[in-house]
């Protein structure tokens, strides 16, 4: 039986504005539900704001000691100690302290694991939702341990850049195992599109063909050691399995948080003299210098979450919306990028900015491998005359991708890369 409406409004921090400014409609079979205005919608307007069912950092991630709460992904980290790390300068001084919001004095750990909390509320949220289920107590340094071999094969199998987590799926099911209500959380994740297939358009989840059928058969077995549960006895059969992977797949939203990024918004917005803003600007702009050098890239504390309305935005390759994370961290802020008439739909892009630069035959390509469906946004419409053509750099890609998982054996299924979920 379907959640009603008010389930999803329930995990939005203002349920009553959301209410009156949008409505998730079932379109059709293929497409699913969609999100639409119920009022006009002024570019730059926040449309809602949500918080996910559940939620985890990138393994890879934590790894690497980007350091976040454990459970809203908050930077722990101050903004100083953040750029010391990603700049590799350990003698960084940021101006304008007062502008990090990280309070490490209300940090707490875990007392029996020790993992780490931005505060005892989100301690508690924790352990009242999944941790105590999850908890490893003494354990959490153990190899051998269930859960940590389940990670650890993971890694193996997803290298960065991550896009999803094996710990968002034992955090489903550890939230089902505490629950007093099982059919009420049964109900929620129930909304996720799960679909491993497309029948009618013939297309199959990337990471369900039969060259990862190896990993999916190890990542199965280790997963129903660590976390099997009679009530979920249906998740963990093969099908049962495969939907949940790819229910992960294709609606988990990824998560970036960063305490240095906060602090630079908070200096973008102080009232300075015309010379002091001109050294502050100088100085952030070879901060960031700096770290791109050092670091590259991968400047966020990141994640990825379920959110449950957030998921019912469709994909267009010019959207009107777009999701951020600017209180540093798991609150999806979802905002207008265009003005949005009464009853039109409210769509997302499920490509980052590269991607929607791509070729209509790329864009199409990642969509179908990924989210099983084909594009007819105006965009793709208005290209459907253009040939299929890729650039060197995607023909690249395309060989790598159909190189990984030729003639593997049962040792080499830990070697092949499960990068894009």
């Amino acid at each position: 039986m379907a959640a009603p409406i008010s389930d999803m409004f329930s995990f939005c921090v203002d349920p009553g504005r959301i209410s009156s400014s949008v409505e998730v409609r079932l379109i059709d079979k293929i497409k699913g539900k969609g999100l639409f205005a119920k009022r006009t919608i002024r570019k730059g307007e926040t449309i809602f704001v949500e918080r996910p069912l559940v939620s985890a950092q990138f393994l890879w991630n934590a790894l690497y000691k980007y350091r976040a709460c454990d459970y809203c992904l908050r930077s722990l980290e101050t903004a100083e100690e953040n750029g010391r790390r990603l700049s590799g300068n350990p003698c960084l001084s940021l101006p304008h302290p007062e502008q990090c919001r990280v309070r490490r004095e209300l940090h707490e750990a875990c007392p029996q694991c020790q993992v780490m909390y931005c505060s005892s509320e989100c301690r508690r949220a924790a352990q009242e939702q999944y941790h105590q289920a999850l908890c490893l107590g003494p354990s959490r340094e153990e190899p051998e341990h269930p859960l940590n071999k389940l990670q650890e094969a993971w890694r193996n199998m997803h290298y960065p850049p991550e896009t999803s987590s094996i710990m968002l799926m034992a955090r489903m099911v550890a939230t089902v195992k505490q629950a007093r209500d099982k059919g009420h959380w049964l109900s929620l994740f129930s909304q996720f599109c799960s679909r491993t297939a497309n029948e009618e358009e013939e297309i199959a989840h990337k990471l369900l063909g039969e060259k990862f059928q190896g990993q999916l058969g190890v990542l199965k077995q280790l997963f129903t050691k660590a976390l099997y549960d009679e009530h979920l006895r249906s998740w963990f059969t093969l099908e049962g399995f495969r939907s949940l992977f790819a229910l992960v797949g294709t609606n988990g939203q990824g998560v970036g948080t960063s305490s240095l990024s906060q602090w630079v918004h908070g200096c973008d917005s102080l009232e300075l003299r015309a010379r002091e803003r001109e050294q502050l600007d100088a100085f952030i702009d070879q901060l960031y210098k700096d770290i791109e050098k050092e670091t590259g890239d991968f400047l966020n504390c990141e994640g990825s979450g379920l959110f449950l309305l957030q998921s019912s935005c469709n994909h267009s390759c010019i959207p009107n919306a777009e999701a951020s994370f600017p209180e540093n961290n798991f609150l999806l802020h979802l905002t207008a990028l265009s003005d949005i008439k009464p009853g039109e739909e409210i769509c997302i892009s499920y490509l980052d900015c590269c991607q929607r630069d791509r070729s209509r035959h790329s864009r199409h390509k990642i969509l179908r491998e990924n989210y099983l469906f084909v594009c007819s946004c105006p965009k793709c419409v208005s290209q459907a005359e253009e040939l299929d053509v890729t650039s060197e750099e995607e023909e690249e890609e395309e060989e790598e991708e159909e190189g990984e998982g030729d003639g593997e054996t049962e040792g080499d299924d830990l070697e092949d890369e499960m990068t894009d979920v």
